[in-house]
């Protein structure tokens, strides 16, 4: 812009002089509205948060069209050509709340196009025109703030939308109540499957603290659902839904850090929206149970769970021997351990082996599952492997093979107890 002139005891211009003025700066800019409107477009791609994972026509062809509108209206306002069109804005507002982009990009985006149509004046303005350039100016900011409040009104309007639909959509899924009708009616994606949780506090809380620590977590995890994230509130914290591909790692990092308060969630998964009410009972049933802030899976609280009169987990929990089965020796050898109560030299004479041998195949077992037949947390979940794993073999003939404990139930069937010396 060329240097001002005008010493201060000139006599200020009238209003209409200032208005011709500014009528005649923003004529300059008209040519340029497309290219000032690719500007936007580029400022908003390295400013803006989020805007390069947006799609490419909303980047290239919608964005540059609302950018080039803005200007459009704002020049034309200004000349006294047409008053402003909040319509279509607010209409864009409300898809990019469905889209489920945040409102600070969004707001952050007009924000961006206000500084290029701002330096786009200053350049334009020419020696005299200060105060018209002023008055425009301010008109300009006076335009983005009404702007601003009517494109967030309309986004939070349809966000609360959106929301609404997607907790019926969860509370579909989760009862197995028609999800696909559901999501039909208003338009949202079913996933091929979900990542479900359950959320609550490792204390006591009133509903509200509750639901406040369900949105608390969902905040955190939205980013990794990019906007396809579902949740349904209850008195105890709530559900969450995600998309099945969610790496477990990424919820672990994003729960580990930045809560207020400390979450418990259970995680389980559903391969077809049709299994997500069986995990969404799993994943209450594992949130209740676990003990300690983070994500727990069912193998995390396996043996608690079962315990807990849990049907679902007989068949992991006996899983838990199958990585033996491939090596000779194996599994015989952890039951005779725990049979000789954790004495390797016992457990050698009743296996007719070296205790060399014992140690190296009871290390080889730790290795391939994971858990310490040495400690008590593997004491435990090889017990009730074993113990399932004889029950199954022997539910044919009424009799636990290995077992030496026989027993007459009350109605005359011989059955064996899963305990005693042969029970782990």
């Amino acid at each position: 812009m060329s240097q001002r002139s005008g010493s201060p005891h000139e006599a200020p211009e009238s209003s209409e002089d200032i208005r011709e003025q500014a009528v005649r700066l923003v004529a300059r800019l008209e040519p340029r509205i497309n290219q000032l409107a690719r500007l936007v477009v580029e400022r908003q791609r390295a400013q803006v948060p989020g805007f390069d994972r947006l799609p490419d026509d909303l980047q290239d062809l919608e964005a540059a069209s609302t950018a080039r509108q803005a200007i459009r209206d704002f020049l034309r306002c200004t000349q006294g050509l047409a008053d402003a069109e909040a319509e279509v804005f607010r209409e864009r507002a409300a898809q990019r709340a469905a889209e489920g982009v945040p409102l600070i990009g969004l707001i952050k985006s007009y924000h961006v196009g206000a500084e290029v149509l701002t330096d786009a004046l200053c350049a334009a303005a020419r020696s005299g025109e200060d105060a018209a350039l002023l008055w425009l100016v301010r008109r300009h900011f006076r335009a983005v703030n009404a702007m601003v409040e009517q494109v967030t009104e309309a986004y939070l309007l349809g966000a609360a939308d959106q929301q609404a639909a997607g907790r019926e959509l969860a509370a579909a899924l989760i009862r197995g109540d028609a999800p696909q009708e559901v999501a039909a009616r208003y338009g949202l994606p079913l996933e091929p499957g979900y990542l479900v949780l359950s959320v609550r506090s490792p204390t006591p809380q009133e509903p509200v603290a509750a639901r406040r620590l369900l949105h608390q977590v969902l905040g955190r995890l939205a980013p990794t659902a990019a906007g396809r994230a579902l949740s349904l509130p209850d008195e105890q914290g709530g559900h969450i839904l995600l998309p099945l591909g969610t790496p477990h790692a990424d919820l672990v990092r994003h729960l580990s850090t930045g809560l207020p308060r400390p979450a418990i969630a259970g995680a389980a998964l559903a391969a077809t929206p049709q299994d997500v009410p069986a995990a969404a009972e799993q994943a209450r049933r594992i949130a209740a149970i676990a003990r300690t802030p983070g994500v727990h899976r069912l193998q995390d609280v396996l043996l608690d769970y079962h315990l807990a009169g849990s049907k679902d987990s007989a068949a992991e929990l006996s899983a838990l021997l199958d990585p033996l089965d491939r090596h000779a020796g194996l599994v015989e050898t952890v039951a005779a351990f725990l049979d000789c109560d954790l004495d390797r030299r016992r457990t050698a004479q009743a296996l007719n082996v070296h205790p060399n041998t014992v140690d190296n195949r009871l290390a080889r077992a730790a290795q391939l599952t994971g858990l310490d037949p040495h400690t008590t947390h593997g004491v435990q979940h090889f017990g009730a492997a074993l113990t399932l794993r004889r029950l199954a073999e022997g539910s044919a003939t009424g009799r636990i093979p290995g077992s030496a404990v026989e027993t007459n139930w009350p109605d005359g069937g011989q059955g064996m107890l899963p305990w005693g010396p042969a029970g782990g």
